[in-house]
């Protein structure tokens, strides 16, 4: 769709070929993910509508309830330390500087982009279905709803 054009300097990102690709380190992807659950259900910062982590980079749409700076800068400072600490780099920077933000203008487009999130790392070969990757949005609302209809 026209609208999701501006995802297009992305792609080559998401083949996890260019950059350092500490975010497969499961410890380190765990550390994201978690302050990214935090950030929404004890800070509050944010309503997380879908995420992923890929080996080189991460997705996460949300719903600001803060200034969006101030979500950036406390997440990004909050997984730096730790994910150095693991690696043994501390006091370098673990995240560029920038980071892309576009407003979703409708419930058709935020959709969409959920979609295009949750799908990353099968289009990246990764997995074969989108609740197989263990860092996502899609891995956690599976094992929700397995845990739901298991039998209590």
């Amino acid at each position: 769709a026209d609208h999701l054009r501006f995802l297009q300097p992305d792609e080559p990102s998401d083949r996890f070929h260019s950059g350092p690709v500490w975010l497969q380190d499961p410890r380190i992807a765990s550390v994201v993910a978690n302050a990214l659950r935090y950030g929404e259900t004890i800070r509050q910062f944010y309503r997380l509508h879908a995420w992923v982590i890929m080996p080189n980079h991460i997705h996460v749409i949300l719903e600001p309830r803060v200034a969006l700076p101030d979500i950036m800068r406390w997440l990004k400072g909050r997984t730096s330390r730790v994910a150095n600490r693991i690696l043994g780099r501390t006091g370098r920077p673990f995240w560029q500087d920038e980071s892309f933000d576009h407003w979703v203008r409708s419930e058709g487009e935020l959709q969409e982009l959920i979609g295009y999130v949750e799908r990353n790392p099968v289009k990246a070969q990764l997995v074969e279905a989108e609740e197989q990757w263990p860092w996502s949005s899609a891995r956690l609302r599976a094992d929700d709803k397995k845990r739901s209809s298991a039998p209590q």
